[in-house]
């Protein structure tokens, strides 16, 4: 009932996109800081203004990636190079822990201020992994990751979370590296080919192929199935209900 290989034991979800719909805000948080900083560098040194694009500049550069990565990804695209910082950066420094800070507070006011819905879908999904046994772990780049969930109000739907916080304490490389993957089926005491990822960004079906999971389930929520396919997902639905659904 759940459209899962045999021998699936595991359910590793990504946050954003996947159980909530965080991710339109994540895109709109990234934009407005990154334009905020584009347009004071291009009147300062007398160029014309190009924005970040909220749907290819956020899918290609930002998301599924830790904050950092992103920071440093998307820069990269426009050929800018500015120091790392430290961890604890104000929002006004120029260096890419500043930018990350300042992306930080805008994601977090925003979800203050306009809430956490999760999908209904996702919801009905994970109540059936549970029903039916499955272990299940959140395994997610934000360091936001248990305030999100709490906020949608599924947070003891799970057994399990790999965060941004996690990730950094024990030092794991973030997607498309597989390691947090790998991470959350050990939290819960299985193995890769046990384990089936779920996720929406093209770096985390790439972290779950380069895992060997036993499936790797992209879910399109921007019209995106082709790439998620080319990226690694064995199969790619628009919603998990539709798992649900198949024979």
């Amino acid at each position: 009932m759940l459209g899962l290989p045999g021998g699936v034991t595991v359910c590793l979800f990504d946050l954003d996109g996947v159980l909530t719909q965080t991710a339109k805000v994540h895109a709109a948080a990234w934009k407005e800081m990154f334009d905020a900083f584009l347009r004071d560098r291009a009147a300062g040194r007398d160029e014309a203004f190009a924005p970040f694009e909220p749907v290819h500049d956020y899918d290609e550069y930002v998301d599924g990636r830790p904050r950092a990565d992103g920071v440093r990804s998307f820069l990269a695209s426009r050929g800018i190079e500015l120091p790392e910082g430290q961890s604890d950066d104000p929002a006004d420094a120029a260096t890419v822990s500043g930018l990350g800070t300042r992306k930080n507070e805008i994601v977090l006011k925003m979800i203050r201020e306009q809430g956490v819905e999760a999908y209904d879908g996702s919801v009905r999904y994970v109540k059936a992994a549970r029903d039916g046994g499955l272990r299940r772990c959140v395994v997610s780049s934000s360091s936001n990751c248990r305030e999100v969930l709490a906020a949608a109000g599924i947070a003891d739907l799970f057994d399990e979370i790999i965060d941004g916080k996690v990730a950094s304490a024990q030092k794991l490389a973030g997607k498309p590296a597989p390691d947090t993957y790998l991470a959350g089926a050990r939290a819960v005491g299985e193995t890769a080919d046990h384990a089936a990822v779920f996720e929406d960004a093209l770096v985390g079906v790439e972290a779950g192929r380069a895992g060997n999971f036993a499936i790797v389930i992209g879910i399109d929520r921007v019209g995106q199935a082709a790439q998620l396919k080319a990226h690694g997902a064995d199969i790619v639905v628009g919603d998990l209900a539709e798992l649900l659904e198949a024979p």
